[in-house]
C-alpha cells in the first residue's frame, strides 16, 4: 500500500474560526499514518486556535465551523462533547503554556504519573516507574518532587509534555513544544516528538521555530493573517520559499540582523551592580563570585542551559530574592518600581480575570501614569487595540508577552530584567520588538538584561554577554562575562 493509500488519523474538511473579531480562513489538512506537518507562522495568525478547534477547546466567543475525522470517527467542528472523550488516549495537545496544563498543587511526577495510570491504564506502580522514566529522560530526574512554581519556564514545559504524551496518543498536536529551550532540551523534545510518526502516528506541530520545522522535516504550511500562504515539503519551503512573507520570515532569521548602534554612556555609571553573588537551589550551585555592573542603555546578554540560574539572578538583582551571599546596590535615585522584570510566561503576570483594558487602567491609575503612552506602544508592537477588551487567556501567547512588554515600559523603568521576552514570537516579530526594546533602552537610558537561548540573537543586540555554567553537573557554574562579538555582514 502506497502512502497515499493510507486511510488518515486526521481528516479535517474546511475547519474555520469565526467570531470576537477573529476571522481564520477555512483550512484543509490529512495526516496519515508517519506523517508530520508544521505550521509556522506569524504570531496572532491563527495557528494555536486552530490547534483548540480540532481539539474542541476554543475560548468564550469564539465557534469552529467545518467537519473532522479523527481515528475512523466523524465529528462536526462545533460538536466538542463528543470529541473529549478522545483526549489523551486518541488525541493529545501539548499546549503552549505549561502554567494552564499543570495542576500547581501536584508535584511534577505525580502529575506525569497520573496520565499513564487513568489514561493509558497502568497499574499504580507501572504509572510511578514510567513518570521516572519519562523524567530521566527530559533530564528532570531531580524534579519530580517539585511544584509548578518551584520549576523554571522551560522545565514546567517538560513536565507538561511528559504528562500529555503519557497515553500514548496516536494524533499529537504540540503547540509551541521548545518555547523557552535551549538548543541541547529543543533537540531532545523534537526527538520526542518524531517518536509519534515514528511509531504509525500523526504529529501536527504549531511552531514559529524555523529550526524546530527544519529538525522535524516532513511538510511544512505556513499561516498569515489566517490563511495558508505556502505549503509543501519541509527541505524546499524552509530553503527556497515561493510567497513574499515565507522569504521573509526566513530572512529574519537573528543571524541576519543589522547590528544595533554602539552604546555610549558616561564611564564608571551604573544602573545595577552585583558583588560576588552566590546562590544555590536544591543542593547544586548555580553561580558563586559573580560581579557585574550594568550601564544607562547599556544590553546584556544572559545565556545558559534550561535550569541553570538565569531567572534566578534575575530575581536576585531585582530584590525578589535574597542571594545566599554577596550584596546588590542599585541606582539610589531610583525608586523600586525603576527595576521591573519582564517575565518569560506572561500568563501568570496577568490576572485572568479582567481584560486588557482594565488591567492597564488600572496601572495608570495607581502609579499616575500617562494614558496617552499606551496607543504609541501598541502600534510599535503591532498589537489590534481590539484585544483590549479581552481577558489574558483569550488572546494568543505572543500578543500577551507583547502586551507585557508594553506594560513594563509604561513604567519606564532604569533597569529591565527580560527574560526570554519574545520566545513566543515569530522571527519577523521578534526583530521588530526587540529592535524597538533596544531603541528605547537606547532613548530612556535603562540598563537591559536579555536572557534568550540563541546565541546568534545575543550577538546581534549585545553590548555584553554572561553565560552561566551547566547544572547537570556537581561543579559550580561555569561563569564568563565577555564583550559580544557581533558579525557585521547583512
Amino acid at each position: 500500500m502506497t502512502l497515499a493509500q493510507q486511510a488518515p488519523l486526521l481528516h479535517i474538511e474546511d475547519l474555520a474560526v469565526d467570531g470576537d473579531g477573529v476571522s481564520i480562513a477555512p483550512f484543509s489538512l490529512t495526516l496519515i499514518p508517519g506523517q508530520r506537518l508544521t505550521l509556522l507562522g506569524e504570531t496572532g495568525s491563527g495557528k494555536s486556535l486552530l490547534a483548540q478547534a480540532i481539539m474542541g477547546t476554543l475560548p468564550k466567543g469564539l465557534a469552529a465551523r467545518g467537519r473532522l475525522h479523527i481515528a475512523g470517527q466523524t465529528f462536526a467542528a462545533d460538536d466538542t462533547p463528543s470529541r473529549r472523550k478522545l483526549w489523551g488516549h486518541t488525541l493529545a495537545l501539548l499546549p503552549q503554556e505549561p502554567w494552564h496544563a499543570l495542576d500547581p498543587t501536584m508535584r511534577a511526577i505525580s502529575q506525569i504519573a497520573e496520565s499513564h495510570r487513568h489514561v493509558a491504564g497502568r497499574s499504580r506502580r507501572e504509572a510511578g516507574a514510567a513518570a521516572r522514566r519519562d523524567l530521566a529522560g527530559l533530564g528532570l530526574q531531580d524534579a519530580g518532587h517539585k511544584l509548578p512554581s518551584e520549576l523554571s519556564g522551560g522545565m514546567a514545559q517538560r513536565v507538561a509534555f511528559a504528562a500529555a504524551s503519557a497515553g500514548g496518543a496516536h494524533i499529537v498536536i504540540a503547540d509551541e513544544p521548545t518555547k523557552g529551550l535551549d538548543a541541547t532540551r529543543r533537540d531532545a523534545v523534537v526527538a520526542l516528538l518524531a517518536r509519534t510518526s515514528d511509531d504509525g502516528g500523526s504529529l501536527l506541530t504549531i511552531t514559529h521555530d524555523i529550526e524546530v520545522a527544519r529538525r522535524l522535516g516532513g511538510e511544512v504550511a505556513i499561516l498569515r493573517q489566517g490563511q495558508v500562504v505556502e505549503r509543501g515539503p519541509a527541505k524546499r519551503v524552509l530553503t527556497s520559499p515561493q510567497s513574499d512573507y515565507g522569504q521573509r520570515l526566513m530572512a529574519a532569521d537573528p543571524s541576519r540582523w543589522p547590528v544595533p548602534r554602539p552604546l555610549t554612556c558616561k564611564a564608571g555609571k551604573s544602573v545595577i551592580e552585583a558583588r560576588q553573588l552566590a546562590m544555590a537551589r536544591g543542593g547544586k550551585t548555580l553561580f558563586e563570585d559573580l560581579s557585574l555592573n550594568i550601564a544607562p542603555g547599556e544590553i546584556v546578554g544572559i545565556s545558559g542551559p534550561s535550569g541553570c540560574g538565569k531567572s534566578t539572578l534575575g530575581d536576585v538583582l531585582l530584590g525578589v530574592a535574597k542571594a545566599d551571599k554577596g550584596e546588590v546596590i542599585r541606582e539610589p535615585s531610583q525608586s523600586r518600581l525603576g527595576f521591573q522584570k519582564l517575565y518569560q510566561d506572561p500568563p501568570a503576570a496577568f490576572s485572568p480575570h479582567w481584560t486588557l483594558r482594565r488591567l492597564l487602567d488600572d496601572l495608570i491609575r495607581r502609579h499616575r501614569l500617562d494614558p496617552a503612552a499606551i496607543v504609541p506602544l501598541m502600534v510599535h508592537l503591532n498589537l489590534d487595540p481590539a484585544l483590549l477588551d479581552r481577558r489574558s487567556g483569550e488572546i494568543s501567547g505572543g500578543e500577551l508577552q507583547r502586551f507585557a512588554i508594553l506594560r513594563v515600559l509604561l513604567l519606564e523603568p532604569c533597569f529591565l530584567f527580560a527574560d526570554e521576552p519574545t520566545s513566543r514570537l515569530d522571527p519577523i516579530t521578534q526583530q521588530e520588538t526587540l529592535s524597538l526594546l533596544v531603541e528605547l533602552a537606547r532613548e530612556r537610558h535603562c540598563g537591559v538584561m536579555l536572557v534568550s537561548h540563541d546565541p546568534a540573537l545575543i550577538e546581534r543586540l549585545c553590548d555584553r554577554r554572561l553565560t552561566l555554567g551547566d547544572t547537570d553537573t556537581k561543579s559550580p557554574a561555569a561563569i564568563t562575562d565577555t564583550a559580544a562579538e557581533a558579525s557585521l555582514s547583512p
